[in-house]
């Protein structure tokens, strides 16, 4: 166990198991076993069950492992797991991944950026999000002080309820931020409306100003920087979130805001409450908890959160069974997922390929270049032949790792599930949101903004202050936004971010293109494309609209 809070998201199921009184999006495909009751009110134990479950809804999937009594009834649980739902969605359409199986979900539609709103893989994180909304405002409803002086909790929890409840307002925000970056438009629901209510559409520019205005209010009251328990936020996780509010302003609200997301990005920096881990491959390994720079991070362990999601998904899809002495998972990963010739053309050449006996790259220059070449072709296709579930097409990745930073499993073989916790935000994105935001226009100097891509890319090469690697420090007259973008997928890639970067650099459907970017899948079709501007947005579930009357479809998915 990593956490108290941890405990409680996994045990959380547990209290789920009677009726919903929970009713403020019905028109949701919501498992009726999963919904709270006044039953889990009824100490402040279960006040706290609640809040964890508002957070594990992010990260798990169902209600019992593996991959069982999902949360969406009638969706398949593995795949309707937050955190895999975003993983296909940002990076399985960007120049990172392409992903290798079979076309049921839609995953080729994906891959070929020529998806509909019948394209199931697209659904689940629409719900996904809208149902952790809904935990958040049952929470809120439930945790006003004449509820609790309604149950005689009220002095028990007077001191801790205030910051549960800008916990849920802030995971809420999340939420909202992340539909309207998905999806663009959405209904919406709080907690004052009235239980039952058939929500109404808002529009791109109102979910945005919600976010904003919510999270402004609720940074300050939420835990002070470094003082909250693992896994539960803070303040810079709210500094965090409006920088990257703000910094996709222009094309979300159609408003400049790179001075704020500058402030607020320059905020987590100089707090130094989450530092950057000392080398960069601590990030991704089971023992993560330690590492300091995960601002965000959600709990994963290997015998209480076994499933087919978050972290567990990633590695697994990233890696096969020929790599399972090098990533601790015992029978090793399905392989499904393959890195595209875009990505690893971002890394020095010297950088790409594997060294059997540099099994973790020590003497690479960019530590960030953790490929398994191995028996791969780097092409993400066979000449001459159609688009193939090939799992030797495409380099694997061996960026995340079961293991801990003494090089060594967890128990001896590996274990069957991943216990590295999944970082949903971290302080080297804060760095190269601050470099963008001052390149777009906001204050602080080009000096600055070097400093910050150079402090980054000292830590890849474990040069200066980490150590006496080969420098890899850039000039000024190389610091261009396009060097960012880059950056950005050299230092985040697997991390689902892609596709928000893509597009807020305007390379996401023209001007820039990928392995089978606009493809059919036909045989040498696998050159990339320009494709219409309407796959900036993924549209609404088309199931949304046979039971609610005020959503209107994305514009020209019909």
């Amino acid at each position: 166990m990593k956490t108290k809070l941890f405990q409680y998201i996994t045990i959380t199921f547990l209290l789920f198991s009677f009726s919903s009184c929970v009713d403020d999006l019905n028109t949701m495909p919501l498992n009726k076993n999963v919904l709270t009751s006044d039953k889990a009110y009824n100490t402040s134990e279960g006040y706290r069950a609640v809040l964890a479950k508002c957070y594990g809804s992010l990260i798990l999937n169902g209600q019992s492992g593996p991959d069982k009594d999902g949360d969406l009834s009638g969706y398949d649980t593995g795949y309707s797991g937050y955190t895999r739902a975003i993983f296909y969605q940002q990076e399985c359409t960007t120049d990172e991944i392409a992903l290798h199986s079979g076309s049921s979900q839609g995953s080729r539609d994906l891959l070929f950026m020529t998806w509909n709103q019948s394209t199931s893989i697209n659904m689940y994180s629409y719900y996904r999000l809208y149902m952790t909304i809904s935990y958040c405002n049952e929470f809120l409803r439930e945790s006003t002080d004449s509820k609790l002086n309604e149950r005689k909790l009220y002095d028990e929890l007077k001191n801790e309820i205030p910051y549960y409840r800008a916990e849920a307002r802030f995971i809420r925000a999340y939420c909202y931020s992340m539909i309207c970056d998905l999806y663009g438009s959405g209904p919406f629901t709080d907690e004052t409306m009235p239980v039952g209510t058939i929500p109404h559409q808002k529009t791109r520019g109102e979910i945005y100003d919600f976010v904003v205005s919510e999270t402004e209010d609720l940074k300050d009251k939420l835990k002070a920087p470094g003082e909250n328990e693992y896994g539960r936020v803070d303040q810079v996780a709210a500094w965090f979130l409006l920088s990257r509010v703000y910094l996709n302003a222009e094309v979300w609200a159609k408003k400049n805001e790179y001075e704020n997301a500058y402030q607020n990005a320059k905020k987590i920096i100089d707090s130094r409450k989450y530092p950057l881990a000392p080398d960069y491959r601590y990030i991704f390994l089971a023992d993560n908890n330690t590492c300091k720079e995960i601002i965000w991070p959600m709990p994963q362990d290997s015998q209480n959160t076994i499933n087919s999601t978050g972290t567990n998904f990633i590695i697994k899809a990233l890696t096969d069974g020929s790599m399972a002495s090098l990533i601790g998972i015992a029978g090793g990963g399905w392989g499904n997922a393959r890195v595209k010739t875009q990505l690893v053309d971002k890394f020095d050449t010297a950088d790409q390929l594997y060294d059997v006996n540099d099994p973790w790259g020590d003497h690479k220059r960019d530590k960030r270049a953790q490929f398994y070449t191995i028996g791969h072709t780097k092409e993400t296709w066979t000449n001459g032949k159609a688009f193939l579930n090939d799992f030797k097409n495409g380099y694997a990745t061996i960026k995340w790792r079961n293991k801990t930073k003494d090089r060594n499993d967890i128990v001896k073989d590996g274990t069957v599930y991943a216990s590295i916790d999944y970082p949903m935000f971290r302080t080297a994105d804060a760095y190269l949101m601050a470099a963008e935001a001052i390149l777009r226009g906001a204050g602080g100097g080009r000096s600055e903004a070097l400093s910050y891509v150079n402090e980054i890319r000292d830590r890849a090469y474990m040069s200066g202050a980490y150590g006496s690697g080969v420098s890899g420090r850039i000039t000024d007259s190389e610091l261009t936004l396009d060097f960012i973008l880059d950056e950005r997928a050299r230092e985040l890639h697997t991390e689902s971010v892609r596709r928000t970067d893509l597009i807020r650099f305007d390379k996401y459907t023209k001007g820039y293109n990928w392995d089978w970017k606009g493809s059919d899948g036909s045989a040498g079709n696998y050159v990339g494309k320009d494709v219409d501007d309407k796959f900036k947005l993924f549209p609404i579930p088309q199931d949304e609209f046979t039971v609610n009357p005020n959503l209107t479809q994305n514009p020209n998915f019909k």
